[in-house]
């Protein structure tokens, strides 16, 4: 009766089965990975020290920023020059922009350097002259699938849709260091911007996707295996019914 397993048909359907289980049950053990990756990390800096706490490193030894340097108290020195609005950028609830200033340090490259989060329709306080030196959280730069981001364009002189070296290249003339700070005490009529979690380390929706893929594979796999007991089952009625002459 199951004489038709042997069919060159089957032999396919047998061929597909064998790699799709091992391939579903690889491809929801590599989600479930990334989902344990994404626990440890959060894990980790939860239980490192709170960066305010740390003692300010001067800009570049804190670069290029990652998990450990991301959130950390950075100090550079130099000159305030152009100045942009970062617009849809929430508060406590509140609509407003961030006011990002480009400080040219004295080894020659711009930073940005987030001066504060300034509520609609207010106008934001110009940049001390002179020399200067800012003492902020150090921040990796944004990019499209960072929160807040605009990536749709259509925004007037003056502002920037995203925080990143790749968003001011085209914008202004010096080199941009691929990083930002948010000052740690914001100017008079300006809200100081916390910090963000690194890359990577935070429990959001994206790290519980991850969990929701695993469980999408395995399910997947299992449905491989009852779909072949079902069509052989199918097979082996339809044969016998044929040797009854049905």
């Amino acid at each position: 009766m199951y004489r038709f397993l042997r069919t060159p048909r089957w032999w396919g359907i047998n061929i597909f089965v064998l790699l799709a289980i091992p391939f579903c049950v690889f491809m929801g053990t590599w989600q479930l990975g990334k989902f344990e990756d994404r626990v440890d990390s959060h894990q980790k800096a939860e239980q490192r020290p709170d960066p305010a706490t740390v003692r300010t490193e001067p800009l570049d030894a804190l670069l290029p920023v990652d998990q450990e340097t991301s959130g950390r108290i950075a100090s550079a020195s130099g000159r305030y020059g152009e100045q942009f609005l970062v617009p849809d950028r929430a508060l406590d609830g509140r609509s407003g922009a961030y006011v990002l200033t480009l400080l040219k340090t004295d080894g020659g490259k711009a930073l940005p350097v987030v001066r504060g989060w300034l509520p609609t329709g207010a106008t934001a306080p110009a940049p001390p002259s002179g020399e200067v030196t800012v003492v902020g959280a150090l921040q990796a730069s944004e990019n499209p699938g960072s929160k807040g981001v605009r990536t749709a364009g259509g925004l007037p002189e003056g502002q920037l849709g995203m925080i990143s070296a790749a968003s001011l290249v085209n914008v202004v003339s010096d080199d941009v260091y691929d990083a930002w700070v948010t000052l740690t005490d914001s100017p008079a009529g300006l809200t100081p911007v916390p910090a963000a979690a690194a890359a990577g380390t935070s429990l959001d929706m994206k790290a519980f996707q991850n969990l929701g893929y695993t469980a999408e594979w395995f399910v997947f796999a299992g449905f491989v295996v009852f779909m072949w007991f079902r069509l052989v089952r199918r097979e082996a009625e339809a044969s016998r019914d044929a040797a009854l002459g049905l």
